[in-house]
């Protein structure tokens, strides 16, 4: 089975996190920012990776920290879980509409990370979640995970919608990346023979 379990304990948070790639989307996730809880939930259950994760941050500063330390944990985790990469279908790739919005993610599993991010958002905060910490949440989690990934609305005015189809475009691409391909299960999906 395809699990890792990451813990990391630093003065600003202490979290713990446990994937299983090949699960059905079940979750328990406590971060102490609701909103963020909220969106994990959903890469969960829309990428079919089960998710525990149990954070404790310095929410009476701000919420920086509590949300780019889950998104270094939760990548730690599926970066252990995917090991040598072997037999995975590398790329994914998401377009996911909710009502007036739609977004699209593509991402390649390559173990060389990068971040693009075309997202606007016309509101400071989603509940007590400051906007600007998503693009925080995806950068830290693309760059633990080892990923490529390219990230954008194409358009849409309600700023739940825009978050809520990134983080499920994310999660139906890294669903189809990380699955195992049958047909080259045995070999890394590279001609460098490693990722």
């Amino acid at each position: 089975m395809r699990r890792a379990t990451v813990e990391r304990k630093t003065a600003e948070t202490r979290i713990s996190a446990t994937v299983n790639l090949d699960g059905t989307g079940s979750y328990e996730i406590s971060t102490g920012i609701g909103f963020l809880d909220h969106m994990l939930e959903q890469l969960s259950r829309h990428s079919l990776i089960d998710i525990q994760l149990k954070a404790e941050g310095d929410l009476h500063i701000d919420g920086h920290h509590t949300t780019e330390d889950c998104g270094i944990v939760l990548g730690q985790a599926v970066f252990q879980a995917l090991g040598d990469r072997k037999g995975i279908w590398r790329y994914g790739a998401a377009l996911i509409p909710m009502d007036e919005t739609l977004s699209r993610v593509a991402l390649d599993a390559s173990n060389r990370p990068y971040l693009i991010w075309k997202v606007e958002f016309n509101r400071d905060k989603l509940g007590s979640m400051d906007t600007e910490l998503f693009k925080e949440w995806f950068q830290a989690f693309a760059q633990n995970a080892g990923l490529d990934l390219h990230v954008e609305t194409l358009y849409g005015t309600n700023n739940h919608h825009i978050v809520e189809s990134c983080f499920k475009a994310l999660a139906r691409a890294l669903r189809e990346a990380i699955q195992i391909d049958p047909r080259k299960a045995d070999a890394v999906p590279s001609t460098k023979g490693s990722l």
